[in-house]
């Protein structure tokens, strides 16, 4: 099944990072087509937002009641169970949003020793999981999830070695 992605990146960070987005994200939908509410002809649509930290900290205080900066956010726009065989999509099926923090990201990548482009990879997987309701509210579902995550890093040629001791 070919995957249809309708993808949209802002870029406040002015981190002029050269980074396939879009076929990243395209690798990862195909990856995780079981996930999917079929759509049909009409595809997915994903924003991605790279920032700093001074607006996710206003993101986070705003959403989550912390004010602190955070590494990445995901606001799914699909809150309810979509029935799998829905294929009457017009337009494509909007996800959500992801936001991620390229300050935080480039200071969690020093600290993991790898480079700014596999953190800000792990961080935009796992705001497409979160997405796609995927959720980790005790280690074993957060274990799970970082597991899926370095799959995902490893359909596009990157490691996916980053370490999981911390829970995002």
């Amino acid at each position: 099944m070919a995957i249809l992605l309708e993808f949209n990146l802002q870029d406040l960070s002015q981190s002029n990072l050269d980074i396939p987005w879009e076929a990243w994200f395209l690798a990862w939908l195909e990856t995780l087509v079981h996930a999917l509410p079929s759509t049909g002809e009409s595809g997915y649509e994903v924003s991605l937002r790279l920032t700093d930290d001074a607006e996710i900290q206003s993101l986070n205080l705003d959403y989550r009641s912390q004010d602190q900066p955070t590494d990445v956010l995901a606001f799914a726009a699909l809150e309810v169970e979509i029935p799998k065989n829905q294929a009457s999509f017009v337009e494509p099926l909007y996800l959500g949003d992801i936001i991620i923090s390229v300050e935080t990201a480039n200071r969690q990548a020093l600290e993991q020793k790898h480079s700014l482009t596999v953190e800000l990879a792990w961080l935009a997987s796992h705001g497409l999981l979160h997405l796609l309701g995927w959720d980790h509210p005790d280690s074993a579902s957060l274990q799970a999830m970082l597991s899926d995550q370095s799959k995902l890093l490893q359909t596009v040629g990157l490691l996916g070695s980053r370490s999981q001791e911390k829970a995002l």
